[in-house]
């Protein structure tokens, strides 16, 4: 039996960690691995602070660096760069998810001749003037880069960095496994409406400032009427989480709009099966892809989103599996819940595209097999 594909997968987090990019590292590094003639390690850096620790995660062989803490996004670890340098040496691939500046940093110090595939999940928006100190960086990654992947064309033409790197980038998606989400409705969200026969909204992200959970409510308030009562349900955590709350009840809407928090994948499959219409309201380009409102589709769900210059709208499309609107507009965004809300049929119809083009396009078996090419250079 030949040597194995050593490929070093690299990321701030993993799972536990809540987000879309710790979602696919996850997916990368347990499906990559179970392979045949592939071997894969992750690296990651510890949430907080805290020393290195090693563990098998789910079949994963998988090293979380001790860290000092997370600063402007960040984590600041020195073992990381330490351990980035070793595991480097023993890969024929390395392949890193991005942003995170300090792999940026930790490949440049490497001193590592080996195979480089970047994944370009989203530009760094909010720490403009980090970014400045970051420039030099970023681009000295994509020259070394051997390719880019990227999940959208989306992605690329929305960037301030990619178009110069175009010749490098492939279009990579990012995928489901359809099975996971052939799951009958419960009654998971219908038994918590205070009305019953209300239209159940779900949102599942973290609470920060881009996600746009404010400009939800809005819509979700203006919505909400004696011709269409809706119930909105929101999971996830963050630092948001007690400004929307306190917000929801200021605007008399605290019994309407349900806050879940944290939910495991099960029960978050159990949301998306028992909802009616999926939203994923994002105002900022931070958002790159959206991958929850890939997994409502998956479950044949219509979604709104929102014409962010990243990969968002091409995933649900305007009129076929959806409805997109301007991002931080409530007006529209309430305009698209009444439609869909309204008509019973067009949500059947939008769902059933939904479901068809996540299960076809958005295969995990098919965007494997595409990353494998990548990093292999084939």
């Amino acid at each position: 039996m030949g040597k194995p594909f050593r490929i070093l997968e690299v990321n701030k987090a993993y799972y536990p960690h809540i987000g879309g990019i710790e979602t696919l590292v996850r997916q990368y590094s347990e499906e990559l691995g179970a392979m045949k003639g592939v071997e894969v390690r992750t690296l990651v850096c510890r949430d907080g602070r805290g020393k290195t620790v090693r563990e098998n995660a789910g079949g994963v062989k998988l090293t979380r660096a001790g860290s000092f803490g997370t600063y402007f996004s960040c984590p600041v670890s020195l073992s990381f760069i330490r351990l980035f340098r070793k595991m480097a040496r023993q890969a024929d691939a390395v392949h890193i998810n991005v942003p995170f500046p300090l792999a940026d940093l930790a490949l440049l110090l490497s001193g590592y001749k080996g195979r480089v595939v970047v994944s370009w999940h989203s530009d760094i928006v909010k720490q403009k003037k980090f970014l400045k100190l970051l420039s030099p960086l970023i681009r000295s990654l994509l020259r070394r880069a051997d390719a880019i992947a990227v999940a959208t064309e989306g992605h690329i033409d929305g960037s301030d960095w990619l178009p110069e790197f175009r010749d490098k980038c492939t279009v990579v998606p990012y995928g489901i496994v359809p099975a996971d989400y052939d799951i009958p409705a419960d009654g998971f969200l219908s038994e918590k409406c205070s009305t019953s026969g209300s239209l159940k909204l779900f949102f599942t992200g973290r609470l920060v400032y881009y996600k746009g959970v404010d400009t939800l409510i809005k819509a979700f308030c203006l919505a909400d009427s004696e011709k269409c009562p809706c119930e909105l349900f929101i999971a996830g955590t963050g630092v948001l989480e007690d400004e929307l709350r306190a917000e929801a009840k200021r605007l008399g809407k605290a019994d309407r709009i349900h806050f879940l928090g944290f939910l495991p994948d099960k029960e978050l499959r159990r949301a998306y099966a028992d909802c009616d219409i999926f939203i994923l309201p994002s105002t900022e380009k931070s958002e790159a892809f959206g991958i929850v409102q890939l997994e409502a589709m998956a479950c044949g769900k219509p979604v709104i989103n929102t014409l962010l210059p990243s990969g968002v709208p091409y995933v649900s499309l305007n009129g076929i599996t959806g409805y997109t609107v301007p991002p931080g507009d409530f007006e529209s965004m309430s305009g698209a819940i009444l439609r869909l809300g309204l008509n019973r049929e067009l949500r059947k119809r939008f769902g059933e595209a939904a479901r068809e083009r996540a299960r076809t396009v958005f295969n995990e078996e098919t965007v494997i097999r595409t990353l494998y090419r990548v990093l292999k250079g084939d």
